[in-house]
């Protein structure tokens, strides 16, 4: 059935500071490319989870929303369903309005595997994943479907991992792939990047970094300057927010 022109279907992000965000520019332009002058994308930056409630209830024709740190986990609750693979991931970044109902995806697991297979090697068998919250549980997830082994880093004792205080020589030289999944480096504090003995990276290694504002981060560019290879979050947005469109007009 054709949508009226009256009829304005709304999507938008929640999430805590996040002015900055891809995915409303992202998703404007799209709307323009598609002619579709009955969509609009906003911003819903709440100061903790409790607010969720209030979009939902006070929001006419929304249709789907992104979440974004640090609301990926605290969101599930307020959730009917979750489909396969958020439940397996824990974490959800796009939710489809579907019948009365809120029903959590996550497109971040399709986004990172996507972009990061055109880079893996044979020697990029295990790997650090920097950060524990919602995003690094969709990076856990694609490495595991890789048959990547990896270990979480943190700044507190976790069950998968290590702490920065933890890693040596041997923590950088014997795990060739690194996941930046915090948001140190993010504009403006483009100078802070994770706590990591760089002097061991070499040629060999290979850093995704998940912030794609800046385009280099300081943590890709301790990588640059050992002959790393790099990948930023760019390529990995574009394509969970592309499946996301998916979901929602499915």
């Amino acid at each position: 059935m054709e949508k009226t022109e009256k009829e304005l279907l709304k999507f938008g992000l929640v999430g805590r500071n996040i002015s900055y965000s891809f995915s409303r520019g992202y998703f404007a332009k799209k709307f323009q490319e598609l002619g579709l002058d009955n969509c609009s994308y906003v911003n819903f930056d709440i100061e903790s989870i409790h607010g969720f409630k209030n979009i939902i209830s006070n929001t006419e024709n929304l249709k789907g929303l992104n979440v974004t740190i640090p609301y990926k986990q605290e969101v599930i609750p307020y959730l009917d369903h979750l489909d396969d693979t958020a439940s397996q991931i824990g974490a959800v970044n796009t939710i489809k309005l579907e019948n009365g109902k809120l029903i959590g995806h996550n497109t971040d697991a399709y986004g990172f595997q996507k972009s990061l297979e055109p880079f893996l090697k044979k020697h990029h068998k295990r790997a650090l994943i920097l950060g524990t919250g919602g995003a690094s549980k969709a990076i856990a997830h694609v490495l595991d479907t890789l048959n990547i082994t990896y270990s979480f880093v943190s700044r507190k004792p976790h069950t998968k991992g290590i702490t920065y205080e933890e890693l040596t020589e041997d923590s950088i030289v014997n795990h060739l792939l690194i996941i930046n999944c915090t948001p140190l480096g993010t504009f403006p504090k483009i100078e802070k990047k994770p706590d990591l003995p760089y002097q061991y990276l070499g040629k060999d290694h290979l850093l995704f970094d998940l912030i794609y504002n800046p385009e280099k981060t300081s943590f890709l560019k301790m990588g640059e300057e050992k002959g790393a290879t790099l990948i930023n979050g760019q390529r990995m947005l574009e394509l969970q927010a592309e499946k996301a469109w998916k979901i929602w007009n499915s």
